[in-house]
């Protein structure tokens, strides 16, 4: 089967002939790929900036936002039948350790993440495990949902873990309305009453905010012009500031957005966040780091997705596009989420 393999770092994947997965354990699925999604964590991932968290063995297939359609299942496997529609939760969890038992499966001690450190979804095939398929509701397609799985899912979770404190009459900024941002600001929308707020460089990203649900939208001009702007449209800054980049000064403007109380989520990543300490503790201000959702997070997104309060904006390209796709998304052609079709 054609898959996109990474072979050293700093140097663009390549697409060739792999064997086709085999099942190995009772709990295991096949998924034939109906689409991977394609997203800043892949430039992250060739660039090597996950070599010292993961260490996966190179050569090894990118994609950890993937969607397609059973094809083999385990001999203990009951909640999915080959032909259903799936979409895969990043990660193959176990269900017994600490973590898994109380719901926190994507901080499993013994998982695996295919397309990070174990082979992925950018090809025909999949080797997944039963605790990571959620199945769709039938007017669900996979190349409609796959970047749900990892993107959406990071959206959703930070917007679920704030909304408790996102009642009437509060501010929610979104710093960054691109693969991440996009999302993160319709999930805002359908399950919090907060006025939205979305900064971003681009106009494109910005228009699209406004049709997504945003009440107020910043181009990025100068920080000290979208400080301004922001602060008068809060009146006094963001109760909680979701940023969606986490590099290139995204997060360090992000604690100028702040009133005093309020609360950095932190979804993007590749900067560092750098707050004086006794700034922290005299506006009593939090920094909140936010990994991929759970197995529960990602059902509840497909539940919004199937009554569609949530949209992918997409750009299509053959998994034989890969690099194209690759060069589009670092060059910041893309608005919304790459996906790559087999």
């Amino acid at each position: 089967m054609k898959a996109v393999r990474l072979h050293h770092y700093g140097e663009n994947p390549k697409i060739e002939d792999v064997s086709e997965p085999t099942l190995i354990g009772p709990w295991d699925v096949i998924v034939d790929i109906g689409a991977a999604g394609l997203c800043r964590t892949d430039l992250h991932i060739i660039e090597g900036q996950w070599d010292p968290i993961q260490h996966p063995h190179l050569p090894y297939t990118l994609g950890h936002e993937n969607a397609g359609w059973v094809r083999e299942i385990g001999s203990a496997v009951h909640n999915v039948k080959p032909g259903d529609t799936v979409i895969m939760h990043p990660l193959t969890s176990c269900g017994l350790c600490p973590a898994c038992r109380v719901g926190q499966d994507s901080h499993c001690e013994n998982a695996t993440f295919p397309g990070i450190n174990a082979n992925g979804g950018m090809a025909q095939q999949l080797l997944t495990n039963a605790r990571a398929v959620v199945r769709l509701d039938a007017g669900l397609l996979p190349q409609d949902v796959a970047a749900l799985a990892d993107a959406g899912l990071t959206a959703y979770h930070a917007v679920r873990k704030a909304a408790d404190v996102l009642f009437p009459g509060t501010h929610a900024v979104v710093v960054g309305a691109g693969g991440l941002g996009h999302i993160g600001i319709q999930a805002l929308a359908a399950i919090t009453s907060a006025t939205i707020t979305v900064v971003d460089r681009s106009e494109a990203a910005l228009e699209l905010a406004t049709k997504l649900g945003a009440h107020h939208t910043v181009l990025s001009t100068s920080d000290d012009d979208v400080e301004k702007k922001v602060l008068e449209i809060t009146e006094g800054g963001a109760h909680v500031l979701f940023d969606f980049v986490g590099e290139r000064g995204a997060e360090l403007l992000a604690p100028r957005l702040l009133r005093n109380r309020g609360s950095h989520y932190v979804i993007g990543y590749g900067g560092a966040v750098n707050i004086p300490t006794i700034e922290i503790i005299s506006r009593e201000i939090n920094v909140i780091g936010n990994l991929v959702g759970t197995y529960n997070d990602l059902v509840e997104l497909m539940t919004l997705t199937a009554q569609g309060k949530v949209t992918l904006h997409t750009a299509i390209y053959p998994l034989d596009a890969a690099l194209d796709a690759i060069a589009d998304l670092t060059a910041g052609r893309i608005v919304g989420r790459g996906i790559l079709v087999p």
